[in-house]
């Protein structure tokens, strides 16, 4: 599909480094990482919460949120990225870490399915506008079975003021809050919690956290 090759293809022009993976917004990572963390910790460690032993990081690129945000607190992670050289990168990054990553997957989302009731938390930030509303839709159902007891999804990206803002230089959309509440709800999860990152520029695009979990069964 000509919307997936696009992307790849303006993928193989980022480079393998923080700023690549922040596209010359390397100022506003440590808040969004910040903003992340302590978001993370209102749904994990403690009873009828989700676990701490292994993440599952989405779009991981050379592992950023791994690094700053999920490696403080799980145990173990695994990095998901349609894209080699990042993936290559992780371990250098990482930078004696490296080890507890258990697993490597050189994947796109839409060919994606992580395995049975493995992870305590799927991240999906700044990755789920690569993926068209139907793809998106059945990546979180696959998601969902992916998740353990108590397991939570995650999704951090931007977000649309309103309707749906398709970029052409990397072949990616933006979607609206009610956009999205519509796919997840489609997905059979439930929203636990939504924040609106803050201390971003006024003239960036706004960024929206989403906590979700399975539907419990009697509901």
């Amino acid at each position: 599909m000509q919307f997936y090759a696009r992307a790849k293809h303006f993928y193989q022009e980022v480079p393998a480094t923080e700023e690549g993976m922040m596209g010359d917004y390397i100022e506003l990572s440590n808040i969004d990482i910040e903003s992340s963390r302590e978001f993370l910790r209102k749904f994990v460690g403690g009873v009828g919460k989700a676990g701490t032993n292994r993440a599952l990081d989405c779009g991981s690129g050379i592992g950023r949120i791994s690094k700053h945000v999920l490696l403080p607190i799980f145990k173990s992670v695994e990095l998901v990225d349609m894209m080699e050289n990042f993936l290559a990168e992780v371990p250098n990054y990482l930078q004696g870490e490296e080890d507890r990553v258990e697993m490597y997957y050189c994947k796109s989302l839409q060919e994606f399915t992580p395995a049975p009731q493995r992870y305590d938390v799927i991240w999906i930030q700044w990755v789920s506008g690569c993926l068209t509303d139907k793809d998106l839709l059945k990546f979180l159902i696959r998601c969902q079975k992916g998740l353990k007891d108590n397991g939570v999804i995650i999704l951090k990206d931007n977000v649309a003021r309103e309707g749906c803002i398709l970029d052409c230089l990397d072949s990616s959309v933006i979607r609206d809050l009610n956009i999205l509440r519509s796919l997840i709800e489609m997905s059979g999860l439930i929203i636990l919690q939504e924040e609106r990152q803050e201390g971003f520029p006024e003239q960036c695009v706004p960024v929206w956290m989403l906590a979700m979990q399975k539907r419990p069964a009697h509901s």
